[in-house]
């Protein structure tokens, strides 16, 4: 049995066919074989929201100040950086690995972006580059150490947690903090959009996921693969606008407590980037062969193997993404914090982002999640 042929679900083929015409999906049917599914114990991320639709309700019932458009976007920015982080942990957990260096690595890039910017003079970009480097070798490093060496991930990272945390007090010579005053890297966990470029770019996202799911559902009919019912594309790309507009709606509220000194409405800046990697990402891992291989080796590293994946490969290049969104979301941190210092990354980053990824429904044991898990 080949990667592809264990990665579909079952349904994907046989029936798919009557008349010479692919065989479309009932909405009952879906539903039902959603509900055997999570009967079945494949919960996916329905504890994730569910949970987060109860502590809503329940944080709104003790502080009806929880709900206002001020904490929804103070959520969004501070949750950013642990996101960036979590996304990149998605495809290490998928193959049964963990990185306990991702919350430091994180810090160490923060600190070659405060050091090119403050003491070098770099431009954004060029700093901004250079930390996501710093990020894409530390987990080429990693990811060599487990896959040809043959070091547990376990050991590998722990050693790393302990050594990026001497790394970051070098770089910041003993615990020095270094201040950012870089205003493009400070605009992207502290400012917000014009109200109308939300709007916009809430209209090209939905556009995008209309067509995606569109060219999809034909492209599996053309295939005689049974599709999926208009009625449920329409719920999905339905549901996304409307609860797109929700959010934009609120955030284009004012939402200073002083207009006159400062003015907050707008969606942030940072809710677009992490928006932009999870559809990277998710592109990545469903609609690519690189993707059915990570869920592969995750499931049976042996019988990739066997069926021709190159495992060690799939490996390293896991490490290299989690390290690297490892130092967007330090770069994302140290925007927020207007500064880089010792505790960059540290105290409770990583078990955020482990958390988040676990909790969203990415499994522990590998070739189970979807980087949608660790936004939930």
């Amino acid at each position: 049995m080949t990667a592809a042929a264990a990665h579909e679900k079952p349904g994907d083929r046989g029936g798919s066919k009557k008349n010479g015409t692919a065989g479309v999906k009932s909405l009952r049917s879906v539903a039902r074989l959603y509900v055997e599914r999570v009967r079945g114990g494949e919960l996916g991320a329905l504890p994730a929201v569910l949970g987060l639709i109860v502590l809503c309700v329940f944080f709104a019932a003790l502080r009806p100040v929880f709900l206002s458009e001020l904490n929804f976007a103070n959520l969004l920015t501070q949750g950013a950086g642990s996101i960036a982080i979590a996304m990149g942990l998605v495809f290490v957990l998928l193959l049964g690995e963990i990185d306990l260096s991702a919350g430091y690595a994180s810090g160490v890039c923060a600190a070659v972006l405060a050091i090119l910017l403050t003491d070098h003079g770099w431009p954004w970009y060029g700093a901004a580059a250079a930390a996501i480097l710093t990020g894409t070798v530390i987990g080429l490093l990693l990811g060599l150490l487990v896959a040809k060496v043959g070091i547990p991930s376990f050991v590998v990272t722990l050693a790393a947690f302990l050594g990026f945390q001497g790394t970051v007090l070098m770089l910041l010579k003993e615990g020095t903090n270094i201040s950012i005053q870089d205003r493009t890297i400070l605009a992207v966990a502290n400012n917000n959009l014009s109200p109308a470029l939300g709007w916009v770019l809430l209209a090209a996202a939905v556009a995008v996921y209309a067509a995606t799911q569109l060219r999809q559902n034909r492209n599996r009919r053309q295939r005689g693969l049974v599709t999926a019912p208009f009625t449920l594309l329409a719920v999905r790309i339905g549901g996304l606008a409307v609860l797109g507009a929700i959010a934009v709606h609120l955030l284009n509220q004012q939402r200073s407590r002083n207009v006159i000194v400062d003015s907050l409405k707008g969606v942030p800046i940072v809710v677009p980037v992490i928006a932009v990697l999870l559809v990277a990402g998710t592109f990545l891992l469903q609609r690519t062969s690189f993707g059915l291989h990570i869920y592969a080796v995750g499931g049976n590293a042996e019988a990739a193997r066997r069926a021709g994946i190159n495992v060690a490969a799939i490996r390293i290049s896991a490490f290299v993404i989690c390290s690297s969104l490892a130092a967007v979301g330090g770069i994302i941190a140290a925007s927020r914090g207007n500064s880089v210092d010792p505790n960059t990354g540290g105290s409770n980053v990583l078990l955020l982002a482990v958390g988040a990824a676990v909790i969203g429904g990415t499994s522990l044991f590998g070739g189970r999640g979807r980087v949608v898990d660790a936004v939930l």
